[in-house]
This record gives structure tokens, sequence and C-alpha cells, in this order.
């Protein structure tokens, strides 16, 4: 709609009983509703409910919080508040450790701010003066801030007693927000660079209405609950260490399990396509990185050694074993593709502030493979890298997204490599009818690739596997073939993972299940469990027979009541235990039950045994 020359824009909102506006958008520019215009204008409103509307809301709730902040610590200092998906954050310096106690005081004064309907007021100053401000207050953080500000002009935002550099939109005033609640607070470096002060990051969730807020606080709780570190502890299956060394994983016999039996999984899938199985060493000459271009584009985060005067590079990727692998011998193009595939061991320098449990570690094991095709046969290979990815998806029982991460500013190769192996794998996917975005300026230093992200069980993503197309290392490494005309000809590299992180992917599986894995997964399957001692011998023999079927078992050794020890084999997520009391040994036979299911009745071994050998084939 076009408003006149001189009209208040909030004003023409309350007139006209426009509800739920948050701001408006003239031409490319959102403004506050707090403007008057100086010319007739096209105008349009932003909703609350809508993406800008609440991005404009969290940004403002962090401009409250900050707000609030400073009634408790006057002398706090503040670094960047941004909205974020959910809500908001702010980093800060207040001189102390923030408690949960401090969290709460913090948003009972932001609801006092938000009670007392502070309007949000606009100016912009001179850069000098900016600084000159921030100066006086002592908040070097925002002064550094300003200093890397390209413009002449700032703009600055004072709502009550509270004034922050911004560039703005702002909610008109802090009476509109509502529903939010802070969260939790951690550490974060200023900058990200952990060279620099270790700020705190309060963190909180702010919508447009109380239902949003309520179920996002109860998803938050589902979330807890499944958190893969809580319950890789609970359940026994590995743990990291300060003696260790962050990043580092040690697996516990539950763990290790659980790992070799998705390793297990993978190799007879590869095989089933086509793969061969190879291995490189953990480290290689830095030279060998230095040629492929790691060591230019990738260098911050590898690890490197000496020995005997000369420098190697300790792998972050499987890659150039690969590579030496092809070039052991001259290939002809008949031998082509090669399917190269490697569980490899590889190192990556993560900062500390990053980690977090699997999810983000310094030493991980990728379901790493290669292959060097012909560029005839490329489309095909990525269809069928494609349907492995959907075989695997399927049986694990995810949905996922597919993105296209295209070329980005720190990379190699030419403009027309990169506009091949782009189209490559545009190509296979709309040869496929699969759907995809595109992700622009994502993709690897050496080329672009296709991005899955599987859907869990509550609706979060995840990056998991990938498939990126390669012209540029088989290049560099003067890789051939010879073809049926007797030339050399330059193969294509398609890398690609397809758990991704093995690491990375377990943490995944224990969010998604909640830790209770299906029977195939299991680490453990069975726990036999005697009523009283005087059953210990049959109850022995029981678990050494189901072992001895491949049955992933354990006995139960605690002396305890027959209800505790079914009540600790729930706890413990134990799919199937077995009882053996006086009946059972007088009839030879086991009484099943079922987790979360109940008493199932009695059984032959081998009758029980066939019950799991079903449901482990068919995967369920």
């Amino acid at each position: 709609m076009v408003i006149a020359e001189g009209t208040n824009l909030l004003e023409y909102v309350k007139k006209n009983k426009l509800k739920d506006v948050v701001a408006a958008k003239i031409g490319d520019k959102i403004v506050d509703l707090n403007t008057t215009l100086d010319k007739d204008s096209e105008v349009e409103f932003i909703d609350l409910n809508s993406k800008e509307g609440v991005d404009i809301l969290r940004h403002s709730a962090a401009h409250i919080m900050a707000q609030a902040v400073t009634h408790i610590f006057p002398d706090a200092k503040f670094a960047v508040g941004p909205a974020i998906e959910n809500g908001f954050y702010y980093d800060m310096d207040v001189g102390k450790t923030l408690t949960e106690e401090d969290l709460k005081a913090v948003e009972k004064e932001m609801k006092k701010i938000a009670g007392a309907n502070y309007k949000f007021e606009r100016r912009e100053l001179d850069k000098r003066e900016a600084v000159d401000f921030f100066k006086k207050k002592g908040d070097e953080y925002k002064v550094e801030i300003i200093d890397d500000i390209d413009d002449d002009i700032v703009s600055f935002y004072t709502q009550g007693d509270f004034t922050d550099l911004c560039r703005g939109p702002h909610i008109p005033s802090t009476g509109y927000l509502k529903h939010f609640k802070l969260l939790s607070v951690a550490g974060a470096y200023f900058k990200g660079d952990e060279n620099r002060p270790m700020l705190q990051r309060i963190y909180g969730a702010a919508f447009a209405t109380k239902e949003e807020l309520d179920n996002y606080l109860k998803f938050l709780e589902e979330v807890k609950k499944r958190d893969h570190r809580r319950l890789g502890k609970d359940l026994d299956l590995f743990s990291i260490t300060d003696e260790v060394g962050p990043g580092l994983i040690i697996w516990h016999p539950k763990g290790a399990m659980l790992r070799d039996i998705i390793e297990d999984f993978e190799r007879k899938e590869h095989i089933k396509r086509g793969y061969e199985f190879v291995k490189g060493p953990e480290i290689l000459r830095t030279d060998l990185w230095k040629k492929s271009g790691h060591f230019d584009h990738y260098r911050e985060n590898m690890y490197f050694t000496e020995i005997d005067k000369q420098s190697f590079g300790i792998k972050p990727m499987n890659c150039l074993g690969h590579i030496e692998v092809y070039k052991s011998t001259k290939r002809s193009y008949k031998e082509l593709p090669k399917r190269y595939f490697e569980l490899g061991v590889v190192h990556r320098h993560e900062k500390s502030g990053v980690l977090h449990g699997l999810l983000r570690v310094r030493e991980f094991t990728q379901d790493d493979a290669h292959i060097f095709c012909r560029p005839d046969q490329l489309n095909d290979e990525i269809i069928g890298v494609l349907d492995f990815v959907q075989d695997v998806m399927d049986m694990f029982g995810f949905d996922y997204e597919l993105e296209i991460s295209t070329r980005p500013e720190n990379s190699i190769g030419s403009d027309q490599q990169w506009e091949l192996a782009t189209n490559a794998l545009i190509n296979a996917l709309e040869n496929t009818n699969r759907k995809y975005e595109i992700n622009e300026g994502d993709g690897a230093f050496y080329g672009p690739k296709i991005d899955v992200k599987l859907k869990d069980a509550i609706g979060r993503s995840w990056q998991c596997a990938t498939i990126q197309c390669d012209f540029t290392l088989p290049e560099r490494f003067n890789l051939t073939y010879t073809d049926e005309d007797g030339k050399d000809k330059q193969p294509v590299m398609v890398h690609r993972v397809i758990l991704g992180s093995i690491e990375r992917f377990i943490a995944v599986l224990i969010e998604n299940y909640a830790g209770d894995f299906p029977l195939w997964l299991a680490p453990v399957q069975v726990r036999v469990l005697p009523v009283s001692q005087k059953h210990d011998d049959f109850a022995y023999r029981v678990y050494e027979e189901l072992r001895d079927k491949n049955i992933r078992v354990e006995l139960e050794r605690r002396n305890e009541t027959l209800s505790k020890k079914i009540k600790l084999a729930e706890n413990d997520k134990i799919p199937y235990t077995l009882i053996i009391g006086d009946k059972e040994i007088e009839n030879n036979e086991v009484t099943a039950r079922k987790r979360k299911e109940g008493n199932l009745g009695s059984f032959k071994i081998d009758d029980f045994v066939s019950l799991l050998d079903k449901q482990v084939f068919d995967r369920r």
C-alpha cells in the first residue's frame, strides 16, 4: 500500500488496528515502525508471526536481556547479540561466572523491562562519536566492533536507560516481547578466536505465541532426555576424560560393540556394491599435502609432526592414500570405475570451544570411499552413491533432504572444472527426480558436493553423507588411464561418505533411538536373570548356549531381587530378558520378557533364538 509523506508508521498501524505488526518494508529496506515517512512510499508491513517478524522480536529480546544484565551487573561489557533459530544470545563480560540463579534474576528483570514498555529509539552517530561513547563506558569489545565497521555513520538504539550499537530494526517497544525464556549460559571466545578473551554467552528462546514457546520448551526437554553424552555414560558406551584429552573418545565394551556392528554392516554393504577395501597410513609427507592443496587451504585443521627431520601431516582425510593406490599401476579404461573403501581414522584440529561429545571430536573414523571413473561413467556412479544413501537411510528409518554446496572463495581448480563438477551433481539429482536446495559457497576446496541432511525422530537435521565431485586432484596428481584409442586420459574422482563420521553417526543413533536400540543394533540383546543363587548354574548354561549361537548376551550376577533385576535391565535398555527359576529349570525352558512390553511366555532356547534371528534379519 502507498502511505503519504509525513505519516508515522506506528500511528498508522494503531489507527488502522493492524494486529501483530512489528516493522515495515519499504523497497528492499526493513525499517522500524517508529519511522516517519519523508515521502510517499509503498509500504509492506511485517507481521510478528512471519520469519522476518519473529527474527526482529528475537534480536530485540537480546537487547532487552542486555539491559536486564546491566541492571544487575552495572559494569557489564557486551560483544554481539544476534537472533538465532528459536531465540537469541548475547556474549558478555560481567566479571564473574554466571549461575543458574543469575539467569533467573536476569529473566525476572527482563519481564519488568517488558512490562515497562520502553520505546526503542534509533539515532545515528559519527563513527568517532560512537567510539568515544563506548570508551567512556569502558567497553573495549564494542570499540573494536565499531573499528571493524567500514561506514562513517553507525546507528544506536535506546530503550529506557540502555543504549546499544545496532543496525536494527527493532520492535516498537519492549512490551511487544511477551513469550520468552532464558535457557543456559556457555563460554564463547570473542570473535570466535581461542586466543581472545573468553566471554559468557546467555542463550534464550523467544516466540510470537505462548503455545509456540511451550512446545519448544517441551522439545528441549525431549532433547535433554536424548542427549548422547548423558546416555553414553548411563549405558556405559564411551567416555571422554581430561586425562586423555578433549575430543578424544574412549570406547567401552558396549560402545565398541555398537561400533563393530555398524562397521561390519558397512563392510558387507560395500562388498555388495563392488567396492574394494584399501587402507592408507595415518601420516603422509607434508609435500603430498602441499601438492593436494590441503597445506594451503586446510592447514589450520591439520596436525603436523617431524620424523628424521622430515615434515609429515597427520591425515584429516583419506583421499591421498587412495590416490596412491590408483597410481600404483597403469590403468586401462576397461578397469574403471575403481571404487576404493576404507574405514579410515582421521584427525582434525578442532577448537576446544566447539568440541561436543561424539558430534565434534578431534579423532574419528570415516566410512570413506573414492571412485575413479571415466567422464562417461560419472552420472551412473553419482546415482549409484545416491541409491546407496537411500538404501541405508531407509534401513535406519531416516528421512533426509539434499543440498548442493557450491564453490567456496577458498578453493582450487579452474572455473571450467567447477562448472563440470557442479553440473554432474545437478544432473544426477535431476535425472532421478530428487529434490534439492542450493547452498552457495559451502563446497570443499577441491570440488562441489551433495550434502545429505537426515531427520531424526524428533525432527532435527543432521549432516552425515556427502558426495563430492572432483576434477582438480586427478589433475594435480597426474592421474591417468589408457583409453580405447591408446591415449592417456584423466579420470574423474568422486569422494563420498555414507554415514560420515562413525562417531557422529553413533551420536545421532543414540539420540534418535533415545538409547533404546533396535535388536540388530543393541550391544547387548539379551540379559539372563537367575531368580536366586540356586538358579545360577542353569542360567550360566543358558548364557553359554546363547553366546554360542551368536546372540549378544550377558548374565546378571548382582545379588538383587528379581524385580530389581528386571528394573535394572529396563533402565539399561536391554531388548530382552530371560528369567530362570524353578519352573524354567524343571521344563528346560526360559521365560522371556520384552522391554516395555512385559512377559512373552515360555520358550525352548532354539525357539527363542529363532524369534531373535527373524527380528535381526528383518532389522525391525
